[in-house]
């Protein structure tokens, strides 16, 4: 969750919503096809703010009344029961919880029975759907095995680590905390306790060689996590790395680099049974059947409905956009006063979404509906020819062409700006 709040219009105090929100999820359903509802809760709390993350997080244990660690998940609960009555007000249909993510920040520097208090919570308030998909984010030194089996008692089914590399000087170059001797035991902590297993991977990290990194997807591989996610270093201003780049200090990110990684990373992903989903994610699945994929991300790509809870958490529902105030005191003074914490809303005209449905939908392996490109201002016509040209430059799968889809082929995602630039006619 970058830090940067985006621009917007002032959010109501008493959080209520337009009529049209309401009447959007009830067509939906009626419709046959409901939109579904997701909590996403933000930790702030770091115990060292990593060199490249421009994350929305806090070193600090205590960063004001209502902000510490201690009093985190009273305040959270705050907000929960504030959502619950702005949704009641607006008269939206109420919805069970369909997945819930608790990400951050670190949220297992959080007790465990906090963790699972605020899920608690949820659960009294919204509901929560037989077999929803349960997460928290967890960097490998934060956890235990007692820690986990408290987190799986109380409702979590699956766990994310923050594995990143499994080289010491490449983790160094990174301020990454832990010692990769951690990962394997907190992988075998977490299947004890009986929690599905996702590993988070950086690539072309500045002084990270091919065979590093290989290294390090064999290592990710010898664990046999149910999911992994992948993805290359973005260096971002506002950031130690991004200073360090510009001093000169550090090496910028190669592109090449990155593409020869990611080529690496599916070759060997392949052979070991995992399928790509979503450009930077796979999820173990030989027999093709869609299993392990994470269901809390597919929600947000498939433009679904979710709950933002925390400091500068951002939130969808049918539609309209609104965030969070970005500092956890701010965002702890507006609870304990009775008023929102969200500080700004959106809702995007029909061609800001256009643009967005066609970024998220040539980033998965079931691909865009080429129905959707009918929703461009030229109905199309330009989308379908350059459709036309990608599959002969390799771009585009001809087959899911031919079935409905836009999938790219493994050059394609290397390549996903581009096509959605063509796509989308910019």
């Amino acid at each position: 969750m970058p830090s940067i709040l985006p621009l917007g219009d002032p959010a109501p105090d008493d959080g209520r919503f337009p009529a049209a929100v309401g009447n959007r999820v009830r067509e939906a359903a009626e419709t046959g096809q409901p939109r579904t509802f997701s909590l996403y809760v933000h930790v702030p709390f770091c115990s060292v703010r990593c060199g490249y993350c421009d994350f929305n997080t806090y070193t600090a244990e205590d960063l004001g009344p209502g902000a510490s660690r201690t009093s985190y998940a009273d305040t959270v609960a705050g907000e929960l029961d504030f959502a619950a009555q702005a949704l009641a007000g607006s008269e939206i249909p109420p919805r069970t919880l369909e997945t819930v993510f608790f990400g951050g920040g670190t949220p297992t520097l959080l007790p465990a029975a906090d963790l699972v208090r605020i899920l608690g919570r949820a659960r009294d308030i919204f509901g929560i759907t037989p077999g929803a998909e349960i997460t928290s984010e967890a960097n490998p030194d934060s956890v235990s095995l007692e820690s986990l089996r408290e987190m799986a008692a109380g409702g979590f089914t699956r766990v994310s680590f923050g594995m990143q590399s499994a080289v010491p000087h490449v983790l160094a170059t990174l301020d990454r905390t832990h010692r990769q001797e951690n990962v394997p035991a907190a992988v075998g902590w977490a299947r004890e306790a009986g929690l599905e297993v996702s590993l988070d991977l950086i690539y072309g990290t500045p002084g990270e060689s091919l065979e590093d990194w290989r290294t390090t997807v064999e290592a990710a591989l010898a664990l046999a996590p149910d999911h992994i996610s992948a993805y290359s270093l973005i260096v971002e201003d506002g950031t130690k790395f991004g200073a360090s780049v510009k001093r000169g200090t550090v090496p910028d990110v190669d592109p090449d680099d990155q593409a020869d990684k990611y080529l690496l990373a599916e070759r060997l992903f392949a052979e070991a049974g995992y399928r790509w989903y979503e450009i930077s994610n796979w999820a173990h699945d030989p027999d093709d059947r869609g299993i392990h994929r994470a269901r809390h991300n597919v929600a947000y790509w498939r433009d679904q409905d979710w709950w933002g809870a925390g400091p500068g958490a951002h939130s969808h529902l049918a539609g309209v956009r609104f965030w969070n105030a970005k500092h956890p005191a701010a965002y702890a003074q507006r609870l304990a006063t009775g008023i929102s914490p969200s500080v700004g809303r959106e809702e995007p005209d029909a061609e800001a979404r256009f643009l967005e449905r066609v970024m998220l939908g040539v980033r998965l392996s079931d691909g865009l509906p080429t129905a959707a490109l009918e929703e461009a201002p030229d109905g199309g016509a330009q989308a379908r020819q350059e459709i036309a040209a990608m599959i002969g430059e390799g771009l585009l799968d001809g087959r899911a062409a031919l079935a409905g889809r836009v999938v790219p082929t493994l050059q394609g995602r290397l390549l996903d700006d581009a096509i959605v630039r063509r796509l989308a006619g910019f």
